[in-house]
């Protein structure tokens, strides 16, 4: 059978047009997406506020536009699974469950249309979704594609619950292939890598670049700080394999921002915002925008923050240093020779005065940047690359920093795609 797979691989990538030359989510793509904090609750009797349902994408399609989402990139507001009636109409067609979305997704997608947002749905490669609801199986790829483009929506997200290896090497490239053929732009996200296990051999990121827009590589996000670490420590641990992978058009997915609700203290926030923009993350929010913290959206509408996750080069950040005192320093080269630094403590104990140079950091040598703190806007300048200094990180906290050159000795990041992984990149332990 692992043969009958890698032939079947082999055909789907020889077919022609494979590439997703579909010009979209050239910076990561930035929005709110239900899975995380509303799941699969389709019980709108006795909770229609929180349901499944036309209404909550109303109601947080109207949050993204009023309360100042949408001028800062925050622009898809996406369905997750169980939107669907459990069963296709006579035609063969999704359609959407009709007591939960009585208006339909072409009306959802116009209304979110006219509020200059743009509308992501879900499907799944397989018999069934995640959820249980009807599953895009190969022979209604096509068809579902152009139901999507028919109704308006510009992302799709097709997860791999009930598929084998074989349908998800055939089903995934030809679903790129459909949404292009619809003539309407869909920026398409994968769950394949994630059902592979996420690395080489089995998975290829040259060419699920070529297919997909975004991928899922690794677990779904929970709502805990347990969560977060997981997931940092499989992308940074496997960094030599994805960051190169990732770029204008094609990015690796660590899955939703959980930032607002339960599970993460103000720390840990602004750590997760902090290291899923050096990843180059999309910037999905999973959470309740009508009853979202001060501090919360204080962390999310960050607008050095956001401009940094959007730097067009489309570089991911690495971790470039790891040490025995549990702090971890993370660099990721941006545009106009700038660069963005993450000094981040997994300690658990007390604030931690961290001293370290740029040199050591590796950056070129006799230059001189100015250095803007990420949260507190504080502007330091002529720090030179040989100069000392400590920063003071909290607890599972982060120090973020934005630098630029402010001498023209600096050369701009053009060889770290080939520097990278390179020996002096490599995190070293001190």
């Amino acid at each position: 059978s692992g043969l009958a797979v890698a032939v079947a691989l082999t055909l789907a990538l020889a077919l022609p047009s494979v590439a997703l030359e579909n010009g979209l989510a050239r910076t990561p793509p930035m929005g709110w997406l239900a899975w995380e904090r509303f799941r699969c609750n389709v019980d709108c009797r006795t909770d229609p506020h929180n349901c499944i349902s036309e209404r909550l994408f109303f109601e947080m399609a109207d949050r993204l536009a009023e309360d100042g989402w949408r001028e800062l990139g925050y622009e898809y507001i996406n369905i997750d699974d169980c939107w669907s009636a459990k069963q296709r109409d006579v035609a063969g067609r999704l359609v959407p469950d009709p007591e939960r979305f009585p208006s339909g997704i072409k009306a959802l997608a116009d209304y979110v249309h006219a509020k200059g947002l743009k509308l992501g749905i879900y499907g799944d490669l397989g018999n069934l979704t995640c959820g249980g609801y009807p599953g895009t199986t190969l022979d209604y790829v096509k068809q579902d594609a152009q139901t999507f483009a028919e109704w308006g929506v510009d992302m799709l997200k097709l997860d791999g619950c009930y598929s084998s290896e074989k349908e998800q090497a055939e089903g995934y490239p030809e679903m790129a292939r459909a949404l292009n053929a619809t003539g309407r732009p869909i920026v398409y996200s994968c769950s394949w890598p994630a059902y592979q296990g996420g690395l080489p051999p089995k998975v290829n990121y040259t060419i699920l670049a070529e297919i997909c827009n975004l991928w899922r590589n690794y677990d779904d996000i929970q709502d805990s700080w347990n969560s977060v670490l997981s997931i940092l420590d499989w992308f940074f641990t496997n960094q030599d394999v994805l960051q190169p992978a990732a770029g204008p058009g094609h990015w690796n997915d660590p899955d939703m921002l959980i930032i607002g609700n339960f599970g993460l203290s103000y720390e840990q926030s602004r750590s997760q915002m902090a290291l899923w923009t050096v990843m180059a993350a999309p910037l999905l929010m999973s959470n309740d925008l009508r009853s979202i913290s001060p501090s919360a959206k204080e962390i999310l509408q960050n607008r050095l923050m956001i401009q940094i996750n959007q730097d067009p080069l489309g570089i991911q950040g690495q971790r470039i240093v790891k040490e025995k005192s549990h702090i971890e320093v993370f660099l990721r080269p941006l545009s106009q020779a700038a660069s963005a630094l993450v000094f981040f403590s997994r300690r658990t104990d007390m604030p931690f005065h961290y001293t370290t140079s740029l040199a050591k950091l590796h950056f070129p040598e006799d230059a001189v940047y100015e250095v803007q703190d990420v949260y507190s806007g504080k502007i330091t300048s002529g720090l030179k690359t040989e100069d000392n200094f400590s920063v003071t990180i909290n607890p599972s906290g982060v120090v973020m920093w934005y630098l630029r050159p402010m001498a023209l000795l600096v050369q701009p990041w053009h060889g770290i795609r080939q520097q990278v992984p390179g020996k002096s990149l490599r995190p070293v332990l001190l």
